[in-house]
């Protein structure tokens, strides 16, 4: 047995711990495995039903779990040692209160995770583009020759990976607004997070968090971690917002995204810089995107402050690759280029997809609205930028009323792929249909990557 694996059985051997959400994501079923292995009486407890669940259920078909599906039970809460909570669940839940008025602690996946992990860790959220810096950093640290394993919300449970890693191992490690609002504010251990980085805060999950005053402080909420290890904060120094995040418990690296800079992360003649310490070259960056650029300066800065030497990050730039979903040019279809943005749920996102391209595209939009995102921005450079929108699903119902007056023509489609269809019916060959839903998908699909691969489908051939 590891030292881990006889770590976990000393935290949670013998302890009554109640799993809230299964999920279909396998954090749930991966964190439910974790604690029974660790020898913990679990029970695991989602309102969906046993069919509905079924691709999570038979991954602990092997483990000793009782399963309450259907129905979450009081008891289960109250009489508990312990709660994991998935991070979709929100703090006011009353199942949670109940468990903190009997004094039962509440913790998730991932402060199990940072509680154990003997690997170094950085740490990154955001509103847009933290996949993508996350996922340049875990490139650029492999390409450099650290070893790196990449996790969190970008959709991977590290915890069954525990028992490979040590201390010259590196974690990049995601971390969206729920799992960082859900952090007890106390964990078992110190976390080894060296660095943390906030790529912004926009207009997100306010349906939620209520306003963006408290999404923003869910997120300010990563540098309770690397206040642990006196490390690194990278932060933008031209949002307002975030220009104004300061502790003495760690040390603030700026990022200047657009203004010419001496200090912190920057660009300067064509070259990505850690203050004077060159990086690398900006034209060796072939990840698709204007925007990326930033996302890689900060990815860049992360991996430097981590230890990687600068010749071998400027290496390492031009090998990097983008995610799918994220401004993925996807070819010509009928003589049109078509351009898979599917990433996007928000406005914002698709502001800043239509800002990287030429005007004139037809621009494909919809799903389910998010409450009390404004759409007076996005309409405003719909206007300039595009020639026309095709709005599907259940925003097909209310954002014809913001483009009313905008001088272009919109359409609606009930579905997505009668969108597509729509759309095709008057691109000509030479045009570009830009997908960028600025919308979530759960109208329709389980995640935004389901309807980004049904809108590829629906591409006439």
């Amino acid at each position: 047995m590891s030292d881990l694996s006889s770590r976990a059985r000393v935290l949670y051997s013998g302890r009554k711990v109640t799993v809230m959400g299964l999920g279909l994501f396998k954090g749930g079923s991966t964190v439910t495995r974790f604690l029974a292995q660790a020898g913990a009486q679990v029970t695991v407890t989602d309102l969906r039903s046993e069919q509905q669940l079924a691709p999570a259920l038979e991954q602990l078909r092997d483990v000793d779990v009782r399963c309450v599906l259907g129905e979450h039970r009081r008891e289960d809460f109250t009489a508990s040692d312990l709660v994991i909570a998935n991070p979709a669940v929100a703090p006011s839940n009353p199942y949670l209160q109940a468990a903190r008025e009997a004094k039962v602690a509440i913790s998730s996946e991932v402060a199990l995770f940072l509680e154990l992990c003997p690997a170094r860790i950085a740490a990154i959220t955001g509103t847009q583009g933290k996949s993508s810096t996350a996922n340049m950093l875990h490139q650029l640290l492999t390409l450099s020759g650290q070893p790196s394993l990449l996790g969190g919300n970008i959709g991977r449970s590290l915890l069954e990976e525990l028992d490979g890693m040590d201390e010259t191992r590196c974690v990049v490690l995601e971390l969206s607004s729920y799992q960082l609002e859900a952090l007890p504010t106390q964990l078992a251990g110190p976390p080894r997070v060296e660095v943390a980085c906030v790529v912004n805060v926009l207009a997100d999950h306010l349906e939620r968090h209520g306003t963006i005053d408290n999404y923003a402080a869910a997120k300010q909420r990563i540098f309770e971690l690397v206040a642990a290890t006196g490390g690194y904060g990278v932060l933008s120094a031209e949002c307002p917002r975030l220009s104004q995040w300061r502790s003495p418990q760690w040390r603030r690296i700026d990022v200047h995204e657009t203004k010419p800079a001496r200090t912190g992360l920057n660009i300067r003649e064509g070259r990505f810089r850690l203050e004077e310490e060159v990086l690398g070259r900006v034209e060796d960056l072939r990840v698709p995107g204007a925007f990326q650029a930033i996302n890689a300066l900060q990815a860049l800065g992360m991996a430097r402050l981590m230890g990687t030497q600068p010749e071998r990050l400027a290496e390492a730039v031009g090998q990097l690759r983008g995610l799918p979903h994220r401004m993925e040019e996807l070819g010509e279809f009928r003589g049109v280029r078509v351009i898979d943005n599917g990433v996007s749920t928000t406005p914002d996102s698709t502001i800043s997809a239509l800002q990287t391209l030429e005007p004139g595209c037809t621009l494909l939009l919809g799903g389910a609205p998010k409450q009390n995102l404004p759409l007076d921005d996005l309409v405003a450079v719909a206007r300039e930028r595009a020639r026309r929108v095709v709005i599907f699903g259940a925003a097909a119902k209310t954002f014809p009323a913001a483009f009313q007056g905008s001088g272009m023509p919109v359409e609606a489609a009930e579905s997505l792929r009668e969108a597509v269809g729509t759309a095709f019916t008057s691109l000509r060959s030479g045009e570009t249909l830009l997908f960028s839903p600025a919308c979530a998908s759960f109208d329709a699909y389980l995640n935004f990557e389901e309807r980004a691969r049904d809108f590829r489908s629906a591409l006439p051939r």
